[in-house]
């Protein structure tokens, strides 16, 4: 066997020390044990161009993962004069307004809409290589680094679930609904944590304010979906409604984690038992077994957090969403982080 070159030898030096070693040496076999099996060209061109979409993409959200941000979906063929453009950019201008980044496919129509309210300094872009209708938004070209150009759509839509935390979904054709559907599946199966999902329409767009309510109740009636997984969905008429919605589910909620095979509700603040007396007699059919504990847990920039942890039914994340909005409608002692919702990071270390 050759040795091994130089640039491999010192990508080997550096990993003796690096905090998440084990799982490199996981992915760098996997990789070897594929080029085992794969030996055409289209298989080597796969691999590698979904390892540069990871890398560009991480690259690109690395330095902001602090703060919140907010996927904007919608037609890319909404014309500047549309009543649609016009509340995306309004929406776009809300979110950065309130604290928020923005997240877009770097398209035209609503795409454009949004980045053009938040700016370009408050702008992300996933633009996806097409053969048409998907040259990046002068907007978001601006915003440099933040323009990551995808090769495929999965490892596109991974980073818009990955990196966001509401959406905003205005109308569109099938790329609109592809994406929103994703992330209703994935939210259903507790494939990704809970987030916002906040449907946005212009005043007498009839379709986009009925069909939704419609689908559900038909599938509902099937037996195709659960009874509360349309609390999945929220609705807005207004953009600033659209991002006060997305202000108040984490008012109090943070995210979840799983921990010990318990869900772990990490939250901004402490509950005091009355209010867990309170989830306790309303929330019992989320329990798989057990019962609601209040507690500590540290979150992904290793802060210790309060959380609520229990075993929970994961046919039931209707009723979680439930459980989280009652939790935010509490009232609670008076606390920095409550008033931004818009910080993945606390603001001040929890005691």
């Amino acid at each position: 066997m050759a040795p091994a070159s130089p640039s491999l030898e010192r990508l080997g030096d550096d990993l003796v020390d690096h905090p998440h070693r084990l799982l490199i040496e996981r992915s760098l076999h996997s990789i070897l044990e594929m080029a085992r099996i794969a030996d055409d060209t289209d298989d080597w061109r796969l691999i590698s161009g979904a390892l540069s979409d990871l890398h560009e993409a991480l690259a690109a959200f690395h330095s902001y993962r602090s703060t919140r941000k907010v996927a904007v979906f919608g037609s890319a063929r909404s014309l500047p004069q549309s009543s649609n453009y016009q509340l995306a950019e309004e929406v776009g201008r809300e979110a950065m307004a309130a604290g928020f980044e923005v997240i877009t496919g770097a398209g035209g129509g609503v795409m454009e809409a949004a980045n053009r309210g938040a700016g370009a300094e408050h702008s992300f872009g996933l633009n996806i290589q097409l053969p048409f209708e998907q040259d990046p938004n002068p907007y978001v070209s601006a915003a440099g680094d933040r323009l990551v150009h995808f090769r495929y759509f999965f490892t596109r839509k991974l980073f818009f679930l990955r990196e966001s935390d509401a959406l905003v979904v205005l109308p569109g054709g099938f790329g609109t609904l592809d994406e929103l559907f994703e992330a209703l599946t994935l939210i259903q199966t507790g494939r990704t944590a809970p987030i916002p999902v906040v449907l946005l329409a212009p005043p007498g767009h009839e379709l986009w304010q009925h069909w939704p309510q419609d689908l559900l109740t038909g599938l509902e009636r099937e037996g195709l979906i659960g009874p509360d997984d349309g609390d999945l969905i929220s609705r807005a008429g207004s953009a600033f409604e659209a991002i006060e919605l997305i202000r108040h589910f984490y008012r109090v909620f943070h995210t979840t984690r799983i921990n010990d095979d318990e869900l772990e509700l990490l939250l901004h603040v402490p509950l005091a038992e009355a209010d867990l007396l309170t989830i306790r007699s309303g929330f019992q059919d989320l329990l798989r077994s057990g019962d609601f504990k209040l507690g500590e847990s540290c979150d992904d920039n290793d802060r210790l957090r309060h959380c609520l942890r229990f075993d929970f039914d994961q046919r039931r994340v209707g009723r979680l969403y439930q459980l989280i909005a009652a939790i935010n409608a509490l009232d609670l002692p008076r606390s920095d982080d409550l008033l931004h919702p818009e910080q993945r990071s606390c603001l001040e270390p929890q005691p």
